[in-house]
């Protein structure tokens, strides 16, 4: 197992860092409390090719795979960028994977990836029930925390279905991006693939998901080393503090720990292996990040609690991501089964 980035990758990595930083010098990385995200910054992550990534070169992509997703999402993160990069590098990949030719040119630019229930955690196998209606499918069921809502990537317990216009209820997201969700009261659906890809498109989900919390923390943690380094207090900089110095070494291994786990768990899916232990494991640290954050606001004193500095954004953006994996105690409970 090589965790090294290959030569593409790291190109990938290196054009994502360059757009997204581009839009944090203008100042947009952040806008997302209008509830529309960061339109300027995905315009750019389009126009670079970074949102088709994971779309088959016959459909108009790169055809890469969940190594090349998680090194976007992880750099997306690392920005607190308010963009729809995780649903539609989850929703194509998807496609990628078990979708026909025609539904992956059909919707290579992204869907809405609708797989968490009512309850909390992402649900295996998924409650939402799909049963045949002549020559097609209807599908039954709620998804909630369905994020830029509109046509969806839905898992069902009869498979992987495609939903061109499900009714969706608001929600409220700690990052003021938009969300949904949505009632799936005997709607029309297109059958994709069977149960397999159903499963299959949750650990994709679950896996970029840990991909983006593992930038938050490392960029929340580039940001508080900074600070405490700069920031004097009795003569002397808050890094010279011992006290400090042991927390701050809590949030850099909270953070090693998550991506040694994230990057496991997206090798496996790229090699075809078993990857569920690992993508528990690292659900449980994406979850877990929330506390770092709280550290690093600590470390900050009252500048971590002033919505208009940047910190607030990483940690916004913890909240969410822990929220849509169900917290911490649910993948605690999913460890436990599994071993």
């Amino acid at each position: 197992m090589d965790f090294n980035l290959d030569e593409t990758q790291q190109d990938v990595r290196r054009l994502a860092t360059d757009v997204l930083a581009k839009e944090a010098g203008d100042g947009a990385a952040g806008k997302a409390g209008d509830g529309t995200g960061d339109r300027a910054a995905e315009e750019r992550l389009r126009r670079a090719g970074l949102l088709s990534l994971c779309v088959p070169e016959a459909a108009g992509g790169a055809g890469l795979g969940p190594v090349e997703m998680a090194v976007v999402l992880r750099e997306v993160g690392a920005r607190a960028a308010a963009v729809p990069a995780l649903p539609v590098l989850a929703s194509t990949l998807a496609l990628a994977r078990h979708g026909s030719p025609e539904q992956q040119r059909r919707h290579a630019g992204g869907l809405a990836t609708a797989v968490r229930e009512p309850g909390g955690a992402l649900a295996d196998p998924p409650r939402t029930a799909a049963r045949r209606d002549g020559d097609g499918w209807r599908l039954t069921g709620r998804k909630t925390g369905v994020l830029h809502p509109g046509p969806a990537l839905v898992t069902a317990d009869e498979g992987l279905f495609l939903v061109e216009a499900p009714a969706a209820a608001p929600e409220y997201t700690s990052t003021g991006e938009p969300a949904a969700t949505l009632t799936l009261d005997g709607i029309p659906a297109e059958r994709v693939a069977g149960p397999e890809a159903a499963a299959d498109a949750r650990r994709l989900y679950t896996a970029a998901i840990a991909a983006q919390a593992s930038g938050v923390l490392a960029g929340a943690l580039e940001l508080t080393t900074g600070y405490i380094r700069t920031r004097r207090q009795f003569g002397r900089a808050l890094a010279e503090f011992q006290a400090v110095t042991m927390q701050i070494a809590d949030v850099y291994i909270a953070g090693r720990a998550l991506d040694v786990a994230m990057w496991s768990a997206v090798w496996r899916l790229g090699a075809g292996l078993p990857a569920e232990e690992d993508l528990a494991l690292a659900a449980y640290h994406a979850a877990e990040a929330v506390k770092a954050l709280h550290t690093c606001q600590h470390l900050h004193g009252g500048l971590g609690l002033d919505v208009t500095y940047p910190l607030h954004r990483y940690f916004a953006q913890a909240k969410h991501l822990s929220h849509l994996l169900g917290g911490a105690d649910a993948q605690l409970d999913l460890i436990g089964a599994l071993v």
